[in-house]
């Protein structure tokens, strides 16, 4: 048989890529936890009516069709695969809303699926972790705050942890543009919002042709959207920017009022970590409110690590709404790029701390026993797996990564091949280092 090659967009780890993949996600779970966040999963597939019914979407789903199709069933292009984990959550909600107490705090980590081309940090299959709080007809705005605080928290400990690059946020309000948009008279901010969404990556002139061309707006009209979109501060004096402009309108005093709130308290709780920038649109057009996006400072070209945003009426049954807010961290696009770089490196490939050596196949017993004594007291132990000469079976230690290797019945000694050192001991009451016990992860960025 042929080697089978890779298919492109489809990451696959190694066992060391995924030792830190995992110390991620303990960190990630660890701190959403802390902050109230119950860990929920929903299927991986969705009818295509649910997932195209927001955004202009429809080219990244990957569409999921039977070979033997049963006489009866859904026809076999309307079943998708989610390509985000927000759209499943919100209909998770409505099925599930008499079972749920509300605002509603949750947390999920799985794989999603999207048909787009891929490249170094946008691949078609990869893992989000997402954050949302979802209440039952309101949601106060003051969650729009703690969503932000709580993954800068995560991405902080991340920072202080692995020494990741630190993060910055990057937070604007879609009130605060539709309503400077109103009070320019645009009739079609949806439109515009689009347009202004691309400024980072064609650049403002760009941009002011686009509004132009497609939007239709006047030239004066499109050098106030793009001077808007040209603002950012990390306080709140990005206020007086906006009025300095001209410009007023109900809907564009409440979007300034509710930045504020969050930039104030990223000043004061995250100090350095979170920008106002009027430049953030958010492609997806279910976002209502206040919008985010987050890059690693340093490594900008990587683009958006974690987005997302306040959506009043993604989640209706057209009795009651579920609005929410939240935020998704791309974590194989945040990973995948760092392991092949070598900025992230585990202390050893497989979870083993100790190696039991065996003398020969007719001690295996004995060996057997004590990793069993070992394991009972939470040590990873494995046996090695041929009676080789005892330098052959520390070679192989070695060469996983594996610490220590034990020598003997339960009263024996043990080695700790990275120094040499070799004790006496007993598998009832040794115990290594507490950073030997799991696969420890560091950061390698000089």
């Amino acid at each position: 048989m042929a080697r089978p090659k890779p298919i492109s967009g489809f990451p696959e780890l190694l066992p060391a890529q995924r030792a830190v993949e995992l110390h991620v996600l303990d960190v990630l779970r660890r701190t959403f936890e802390l902050h109230g966040f119950a860990n929920v999963e929903t299927r991986a597939l969705e009818p295509m009516s649910q997932l195209a019914r927001k955004g202009e979407i429809d080219k990244e789903i990957y569409v999921v069709r039977r070979l033997h199709a049963v006489e009866g069933e859904a026809s076999s292009d309307e079943l998708g695969l989610h390509f985000d984990l927000t759209v499943p959550f919100a209909r998770y909600v409505l099925e599930n809303a008499g079972h749920l107490a509300f605002p509603f705090r949750r947390y999920q980590i799985q794989k999603v699926w999207r048909g787009e081309r891929p490249q170094e940090g946008r691949y078609r299959e990869f893992t989000q972790a997402d954050i949302d709080i979802v209440g039952q007809d309101r949601l106060a705005t003051h969650h729009d705050v703690e969503i932000p605080l709580v993954m800068l928290e995560a991405l902080e400990k991340l920072h202080v942890d692995l020494g990741l690059p630190p993060a910055r946020m990057r937070v604007n309000n879609r009130q605060l543009s539709q309503g400077f948009y109103e009070g320019l008279g645009i009739g079609s901010p949806g439109a515009v919002l689009q347009r202004v969404d691309k400024v980072e990556k064609i650049g403002a002139a760009a941009v002011r042709e686009l509004l132009s061309t497609e939007c239709s707006l006047s030239a004066e009209q499109s050098e106030k959207v793009v001077a808007l979109a040209q603002i950012s501060s990390e306080d709140a004096s990005f206020i007086d920017r906006v009025r300095a402009l001209g410009v007023s309108s109900p809907t564009l005093d409440e979007g300034l009022s509710l930045l504020a709130d969050v930039v104030s308290a990223a000043q004061k709780y995250v100090p350095g970590r979170l920008v106002a920038d009027l430049s953030i649109a958010r492609g997806l057009d279910y976002y209502t409110g206040t919008v985010y996006e987050t890059a690693l400072q340093g490594y900008e070209s990587m683009g958006s690590i974690s987005s997302g945003g306040r959506y009043d009426s993604l989640a209706t049954d057209g009795k009651v709404t579920f609005p929410g807010v939240g935020l998704s961290l791309g974590l194989t696009r945040l990973l995948v790029p760092l392991l092949g770089k070598g900025r992230l490196v585990a202390s050893r490939s497989v979870p083993t701390c100790v190696l039991v050596a065996v003398t020969d196949e007719e001690t295996r017993a004995q060996a057997v026993e004590v990793a069993a004594a070992l394991r009972s007291r939470g040590i990873p132990t494995e046996v090695a797996p041929t009676a080789d000469k005892f330098g052959k079976q520390i070679r192989y230690a070695d060469r996983r990564g594996i610490p220590y290797v034990w020598f003997g019945g339960t009263t024996g000694e043990v080695k700790d091949i990275r120094t040499g050192d070799q004790a006496p001991a007993s598998s009832a009451l040794w115990r290594p280092a507490d950073a030997d016990l799991t696969i420890g992860v560091t950061g390698a960025w000089t």
